[in-house]
């Protein structure tokens, strides 16, 4: 239980905090006792009912958002939420005027590999645009640390695994895995250049409740359960890193945690435990109690055949051990969706 009384006085900006991952962090911060500012621009990449089903679970009631209004929590107090877009320069500069951060977690991001492919201005405005946005706010009112959101996808379609952090990464097979080590690239000129403690931190294909509608576990978990067919690609010749929120936002959350930690750093997020596609399809189907019916497509452009994190770095560094099995963490995606989603005509 969160003593109210006392917070911990540190104050951090999750941006992207309705989003999958920066829903979970908010919630582990501010049951840490965190003052947390949260920032989302809600957009309808996919279903935003998704998204505004999260403000209830953090203590945010409001039926009608506006934008830049400041919303107070009424369950936590120490949580805040403002619907802003990080592309907007003057509205983002006027919040960090307005609030002392001492930590900033940038998750916000155009996401999703194949709309990338047909949207690419999309993704240079979110994810070149807005990041050079919030790491140039984050410079100038002098934030302690800025912890932003890589990918696995910047690795490119490697043959050799497990994927280091000190692999090369100039090949990236997407615009979206672009973006991604473009963010790396300017976050490493920011610390060079003006001294910003910057951490980066490549995720490795997350699931679980509250996940993403657009991603493979997600799709094929509803598809299951309402025994509709789900698309294969490459065969089902696919290697996943798959791993689960909890891990995930332990392993964001631990970063912050070295006071020496270097100026610029990378780190990978991942279970460093890849499964082949069809043996998670089968734990899925174990997990729902039902067979999925399986159309087998080509590779698609952009898809990446195979992920494999090594995260002896994260674990050295911060004592990161990611504990969560598939059939544990699939068994908690579908209870929620079960609970939040299913029969509720969300998604």
């Amino acid at each position: 239980m969160v003593d109210y009384k006392n917070f911990n006085k540190k104050k951090f900006l999750i941006t992207g905090a309705l989003g999958f991952i920066g829903f979970h962090v908010c919630k582990k911060l501010i049951n840490k006792g965190y003052l947390v500012y949260g920032i989302d621009n809600i957009n309808s990449y996919y279903n935003i009912k998704l998204k505004l089903l999260k403000l209830p679970e953090l203590g945010i009631n409001v039926s009608n958002l506006k934008d830049n209004n400041l919303y107070k929590s009424e369950t936590f107090p120490n949580f805040k939420f403002s619907k802003l877009d990080i592309t907007d320069i003057s509205k983002l500069n006027n919040l960090f005027e307005s609030c002392s951060f001492d930590i900033v977690i940038n998750l916000a991001a155009q996401a999703g590999v194949q709309f990338s492919i047909t949207n690419p201005y999309t993704y240079i405005r979110n994810n070149i645009n807005g990041f050079t946005n919030i790491i140039e706010c984050s410079k100038n009112h002098k934030i302690k640390h800025f912890i932003y959101a890589s990918s696995s996808s910047v690795y490119g379609d490697r043959e050799d695994v497990p994927f280091k952090e000190e692999d090369n990464v100039d090949h990236p097979i997407s615009l979206y895995a672009a973006t991604k080590k473009s963010n790396e690239l300017i976050a490493h000129s920011y610390s060079h250049l003006f001294n910003l403690k910057t951490t980066g931190l490549r995720f490795f294909t997350v699931y679980g409740p509250w996940g993403r509608p657009d991603m493979a576990p997600f799709i094929f978990l509803k598809n299951i359960i309402e025994e509709k067919p789900i698309n294969v690609y490459n065969n089902g010749n696919m290697l996943r890193d798959f791993t689960y929120i909890d891990d995930i936002v332990n392993g964001v959350i631990s970063v912050d945690s070295n006071e020496n930690l270097k100026k610029f750093s990378i780190y990978n997020i991942g279970n460093s435990n890849p499964y082949k596609l069809m043996n998670f399809i089968k734990i899925l189907e174990d997990v729902i109690g039902k067979k999925a019916k399986i159309n087998f497509k080509p590779v698609r452009k952009g898809d990446v055949l195979k992920t494999y994190s090594d995260i002896s770095k994260i674990r050295n560094d911060f004592n990161y051990n990611p504990t969560t099995t598939l059939n544990i963490g699939l068994k908690s995606f579908y209870d929620w969706y079960n609970k939040y989603i299913y029969n509720k005509n969300i998604i």
